[in-house]
């Protein structure tokens, strides 16, 4: 039998939704079509990629994915968040019980009684709830060994591929235009600014990243702290709004796409945390990195494929606020070990991260449901 040129249906949010995966899919969609045809949404196709996350806009394709089996990407190795949406307390209780066994129903019972507290309880991040989804896939893409290993926790049959998270840059700002940015910001050239972007959620440590600034900013005031982005909780932006108009700290909402690659050139280093991680690659740290920022990430297995001096690993529980106020320090006095750190990163970036290499993997594993 031959192979066949695989008709890809592409299911995935795409721009104007503003999330992560949204920007991802669009970039990945336009690569494919390179190798051959790939519609969005179709009725039929020969097979079906699904992108996956964590929040409401997936519901209709994690429906279809269990309807229709095709290749899913699963962008975050945690879905219970997105079942608490989904289901009614007995279809939520019904689902853990499927994954975890008869004798954890009490504690689905509990979690469900406590879910207002999910965004910052690892007991929530500790549970994925993968396992119907990864039975019924035809493989699942995940974007590094966090993810892989906690797909294959829940299904051990399940075919798992490992495909790194793209990069794809737009053309880039000129270094006047980063400048003139900064200059609106109040963030001059002599300034070091630093920057967190994308939803902001608890997992994104903001209280103690501003926490760890402010202390900074206090003994070395040409620091500033851009933190961009919407809240995903009405009690987050509630909690964090005093500490938003501390000396330093410059706040902007969710940037479209021109402007984030505007604010993201502008910036000196990125600070993209996440703890309880949910398996994600962080799309953000791996624009910046790709910009040749250095980087302050979660010392995580979902960063275990990036090298030792191409970011700077911030470790999570107490040695967090005192290891993120160091690296701003380092970051801040000596810019010639940052500049190594970005150009490492941005090294890295380019030979595992292209959008061209991602593509061809993807076309590869699609095409074998294709013959």
């Amino acid at each position: 039998m031959t192979r066949q040129t695989p008709a890809v249906g592409f299911f995935s949010p795409l721009p104007p939704a503003r999330t992560g995966v949204a920007d991802y899919s669009a970039a990945l969609l336009g690569e494919l079509r390179r190798h051959g045809p790939v519609d969005v949404a179709p009725a039929r196709s020969h097979v079906a990629l699904y992108h996956l996350g964590n929040n409401g806009q997936h519901a209709a394709i994690y429906r279809r994915a269990l309807e229709t089996p095709g290749v899913i990407v699963l962008h975050d190795a945690v879905l219970h968040h997105f079942l608490l949406g989904q289901l009614d307390r007995a279809a939520y209780i019904q689902e853990f019980v499927y994954n975890y066994g008869e004798w954890n129903r009490s504690l689905a019972a509990d979690l469900w009684r406590e879910r207002a507290a999910s965004g910052s309880d690892p007991r929530y991040f500790a549970y994925p709830m993968l396992r119907r989804i990864a039975e019924r896939a035809l493989a699942v893409i995940v974007h590094n060994p966090a993810a892989a290993a906690a797909v294959q926790q829940h299904a051990p049959a399940a075919r798992v591929v490992e495909i790194p998270h793209l990069f794809h840059a737009p053309a880039l700002p000129s270094e006047s235009q980063a400048l003139r940015f900064r200059q609106r910001l109040g963030a001059g050239a002599g300034t070091r600014l630093f920057g967190v972007f994308g939803y902001l959620r608890e997992s994104k440590r903001l209280f103690s990243v501003i926490q760890a600034f402010a202390k900074v900013h206090a003994e070395l005031p040409q620091t500033a702290l851009l933190i961009a982005g919407a809240f995903a909780s009405t009690d987050l932006a509630r909690a964090v709004q005093p500490l938003l108009s501390a000396p330093g700290i410059i706040r902007l909402p969710y940037l479209k796409e021109r402007e984030f690659w505007l604010a993201a050139s502008a910036l000196d280093a990125g600070i993209n945390l996440r703890y309880p991680a949910a398996g994600e690659s962080s799309g953000i740290a791996i624009r910046l990195m790709g910009l040749g920022k250095p980087v302050m990430l979660t010392d995580s297995a979902e960063c275990a494929r990036f090298p030792e001096d191409a970011c700077i690993r911030i470790p999570s529980g107490p040695a967090e606020a005192d290891s993120l106020r160091a690296h701003l320090i380092l970051l801040t006095s000596m810019s010639v070990v940052a500049r190594a750190i970005g150009r490492r990163g941005a090294r890295h970036i380019r030979q595992h991260h292209r959008v061209e290499s991602i593509g061809n993997r993807y076309w590869e594993l699609l095409s074998e449901y294709c013959t």
